[in-house]
């Protein structure tokens, strides 16, 4: 009898990490997964390589649609909010002036748009990237911790459509690295 509920064998590894001495090589390599096939890899570096993005796959960012909205926000609030409380809320008529007088509400509309632009950068940037990410199944792998210093390296994840264990520990045997790493899908207890 069948409950309907699917039961999956734990995953074995969360994939490989091929560890490269120079960006170059890793460009190449990354170059080399992508016409393969490989579509869920991503590249590490101590410092911005040129073409690495490209080399991945990256091809657009959501950060600047989500900067636009959080300006437009930012906007209409502030505006909207000078609006409610000199028009709406609390009229007052100083010298037969208009009460809804637009260009005295430029400067605070403005800088509501840059705030709000501001904020929905660095919010989207950190939501579209994952973080805060306390822990990763890459920091199982203890060569890994040379990525902030002086070594390039390439993962491809067991999620991949084209992933098969030996297969793809021996394409990237063949891309010449220094090592290729198995990646634990869960802590290591010491």
């Amino acid at each position: 009898m069948s409950t309907g509920v699917e039961i999956r064998d734990e995953v074995e590894t969360f994939g490989y990490l091929a560890e490269f001495e120079t960006p170059d090589e890793l460009v190449a390599a990354s170059h080399a997964a992508y016409e393969a096939g490989y579509r869920k890899i991503n590249a590490y570096t101590p410092f911005p390589v040129h073409g690495l993005a490209k080399a991945v796959g990256f091809e657009k960012s959501y950060v600047p649609l989500v900067t636009l909205i959080g300006g437009i926000a930012g906007m209409i609030g502030g505006y909207g909010f000078q609006f409610w409380t000199t028009v709406i809320d609390y009229p007052l008529d100083v010298g037969g002036r208009p009460l809804h007088s637009w260009v005295s509400f430029v400067p605070i509309t403005f800088e509501a748009t840059i705030l709000g632009a501001a904020g929905a950068a660095v919010l989207g940037m950190l939501a579209l990237n994952g973080l805060p990410q306390p822990w990763h199944p890459l920091y199982n792998v203890p060569a890994f911790d040379r990525a902030s210093q002086d070594r390039f390296f390439l993962s491809i994840r067991s999620d991949d459509p084209k992933f098969d264990a030996d297969a793809t520990n021996e394409f990237l045997i063949g891309l010449k690295p220094l090592e290729v790493h198995d990646v634990p899908p869960y802590p290591v207890k010491d």
